[in-house]
């Protein structure tokens, strides 16, 4: 539900959550999250004493993403993988549309007239590799973890890098595959600890912080450099 209070423009869900909670989104909307028992009235007040938090992390947002850049299909392009940028090289004729050969992306550029979805193909590469890779790290730290979750996709999730269901399946954006692997692991962790707590508390923390003592500087890489990570 979208919804307005003074200059703030934000999404509203209610849930059987106990506790209210307010974040910046990876596109920058503001998203609140209440229990169902909350009224507007009480919401409003909420985002009130929140409001310098608020526009200090608007900022913020706006400043890190100043620096993101829109990348085009052509030769030399530099595309994220793994954390390393990796060089476009355009050729007419390969077994594949999308292959990483020799420190190049080798992208198909198509035959006989028929022009090729740069972004779909690109899409799908991190998805196929994102499968293979991120189920060994959900499945490396679960066991750390002690935790089971239920399954895995890597798909399109709009303005998340991950989430978790409330009966443990993971989701994770295709984009987590330009990441470096600390930062993967750092996703993949900070999923598998909402399988413990659903909400970003105290101890949803500590369990990061058993696994990632230095959760916080991953966190940090991820907020700075996120939004050079896309297509």
């Amino acid at each position: 539900m979208k919804r307005q209070y003074k200059d703030i423009s934000y999404t509203l869900k209610r849930s059987q959550r106990k506790t209210g909670s307010i974040h910046i989104e990876r596109d920058g909307q503001v998203s609140i999250l209440v229990p169902r028992k909350l009224s507007d009235a009480e919401v409003d007040e909420m985002i009130d004493k929140k409001l310098v938090w608020i526009y200090k992390n608007l900022a913020e947002w706006c400043d890190m993403n100043a620096t993101n850049v829109e990348r085009e299909f052509v030769n030399g392009e530099g595309f994220l993988y793994m954390g390393r940028s990796y060089r476009l090289k355009l050729v007419e004729v390969q077994d594949q549309p999308l292959v990483l050969r020799n420190g190049y992306f080798c992208l198909q550029t198509g035959s006989n007239g028929k022009k090729l979805d740069a972004h779909e193909i690109f899409k799908d590469f991190y998805r196929d590799k994102g499968l293979k890779k991120i189920s060994e790290r959900v499945e490396f730290y679960s066991t750390q973890m002690g935790v089971t979750p239920k399954g895995m996709k890597v798909q399109e999730l709009q303005h998340r890098w991950a989430s978790c269901t409330k009966a443990g399946m993971l989701n994770f954006h295709w984009k987590c595959m330009m990441a470096p692997l600390t930062i993967l692991d750092y996703i993949v962790v900070h999923e598998l600890a909402h399988i413990i707590h659903a909400n970003h508390t105290e101890a949803f923390w500590n369990e990061v912080d058993k696994v990632l003592p230095d959760y916080l500087d991953r966190k940090q890489w991820l907020r700075v450099n996120g939004a050079g990570m896309g297509l």
